[in-house]
């Protein structure tokens, strides 16, 4: 006579009654991620990054500020000017932008001039981190691109306010002007500290090569 579930379970405790089912282990092929293939991933983005980069640069400083000076009656604009600028130019800037030019520099700040700096330290820090092992000196190298980003949008919103304005304050210009140095030199460091992550990515692929060649 077959015994009711109930009579199992007084029996042979609870775990009678419940079917037993063994599940065989899930087999993803999908996850078999080598240290290759990361590194040809990373380096797929960093490629991609780059060409955003150069673009986004052309775009900004070689175009479209460029034709803004049609606007300024020649004078270039703020972003441009490696080595600075003073009261004086602040002020004749001023006057010869009118409202539209005023307008079409912030769009510029606010779009293409925004996503530069970000995209460049993005890929930057991603240039930096793969090809250098050690953790004191990638910081210190991915410190370059991040203050870049920091000073060039703190650079942008500076710039507004000082054509903004409606007195021109000598502070604000000399803030502006250092924001602009500052961008520029931290730009050229970032990108030495680029070449310089790529060549100590080199050397140090090449030492397991030898390794195993020896």
């Amino acid at each position: 006579m077959a015994k009711t579930p109930a009579q199992r379970i007084k029996k042979h405790g609870a775990r009678a009654a419940v079917p037993q089912h063994h599940l065989p282990p899930v087999i993803n092929p999908g996850t078999d991620r080598t240290p290759a293939k990361a590194q040809n991933n990373a380096s797929l983005i960093v490629i991609a990054g780059v060409v955003a980069s150069l673009f986004l640069f052309w775009y900004v400083h070689l175009l479209t500020l460029n034709q803004l000076t049609q606007l300024s009656g020649g004078l270039a604009m703020p972003d441009s000017l490696v080595g600075g600028f003073d009261t004086g130019y602040a002020e004749q800037l001023r006057r010869a932008l009118d409202a539209d030019g005023r307008g079409q520099l912030n769009y510029v700040h606010k779009t293409a001039g925004t996503l530069f700096p970000l995209i460049f330290g993005f890929t930057w820090l991603l240039l930096i981190g793969t090809n250098v092992a050690r953790k004191a000196l990638r910081w210190a190298l991915w410190a370059l691109p991040l203050l870049f980003v920091v000073v060039r949008l703190w650079g942008n919103v500076t710039i507004d306010s000082m054509i903004a304005a409606v007195n021109l304050d000598a502070g604000q210009v000399a803030l502006a002007s250092g924001l602009t140095v500052a961008g520029w030199v931290l730009f050229v460091a970032s990108l030495i500290a680029g070449g310089a992550a790529v060549l100590l990515g080199r050397r140090s692929s090449k030492k397991p090569a030898a390794q195993q060649e020896a």
